[in-house]
């Protein structure tokens, strides 16, 4: 059982369109890399008949993944897979699971809450989406054996992500989940240092005040935000690494 408070989804589920679908079948094609680079794409003419819609659907399709630098289009020999740039950061995105099993302490984690409601003007500006936009809203804590080891609060953009609105995550917790079921192209990290307040100390089992590291992170698919997430680490019982290399230009 998970030990949560999950509000009933009253926000009508919206069906991917024509145009959404064809474009997720063919990021995800590419950036999961069953398509290596130089794969030539079906034509235009070929998609529009295979998904039963207009040439001019699949052109803005094409059009949106050419301009994400995920496919060139040539003249007179259609549209190849360009090569894509390793998805790693001076931070790579790391399961949470996987940081508390490399310590030697057993991986637990426990929903507090879930939401799917529409973004306030805060959550809209977080994850660059139009207000009242339907999203999820997880808060979920992570433990090394018996004790807290790290507060998960993300923000799912359920345009990007339809799946995650009837998801528990009572099995998974939401960040592998997310990575098993969207491909990202982008993702940005900021890190900073402070005092826990009120509510991060409850969670923490840690005195108001004390230091905690958090990390917020954004990751995109194409031009689309799909997920915003503030991890929140007890400062003296979390170390921070990242392992770098030379780049080509020196």
């Amino acid at each position: 059982m998970i030990d949560a408070d999950i509000t009933a989804d009253t926000i009508s589920e919206t069906p991917l369109s024509l145009h959404q679908r064809i474009l997720l079948d063919i990021e995800q094609n590419i950036l999961t890399g069953r398509w290596q680079p130089g794969f030539k794409i079906a034509s235009e003419q070929q998609l529009a008949l295979e998904y039963g819609c207009s040439r001019m659907t699949v052109n803005k399709v094409v059009t949106q993944l050419a301009r994400a630098g995920l496919i060139q289009r040539r003249r007179k020999v259609g549209s190849v897979v360009l090569p894509q740039k390793a998805q790693s950061a001076i931070l790579e995105i790391y399961d949470i699971r996987e940081e508390v099993k490399a310590t030697g302490e057993i991986y637990t984690h426990r929903i507090l809450s879930r939401t799917v409601r529409t973004a306030n003007s805060e959550e809209a500006e977080r994850l660059d989406i139009p207000r009242k936009r339907a999203i999820a809203d997880i808060t979920c804590l992570h433990y090394a054996g018996e004790h807290p080891f790290c507060l998960e609060q993300r923000l799912i953009n359920l345009e990007v992500v339809p799946d995650a609105r009837g998801e528990t995550f009572e099995t998974l917790s939401p960040g592998p989940w997310l990575l098993d079921h969207v491909p990202w192209s982008a993702a940005e990290h900021r890190i900073a240092a402070r005092g826990a307040g009120p509510a991060e100390a409850a969670h923490l089992t840690i005195p108001i005040g004390s230091p905690v590291m958090v990390v917020e992170r954004q990751t995109w698919r194409l031009d689309q935000s799909v997920t915003a997430v503030r991890l929140t680490y007890p400062g003296k019982s979390h170390t921070l690494t990242a392992r770098f290399t030379p780049s080509q230009a020196g």
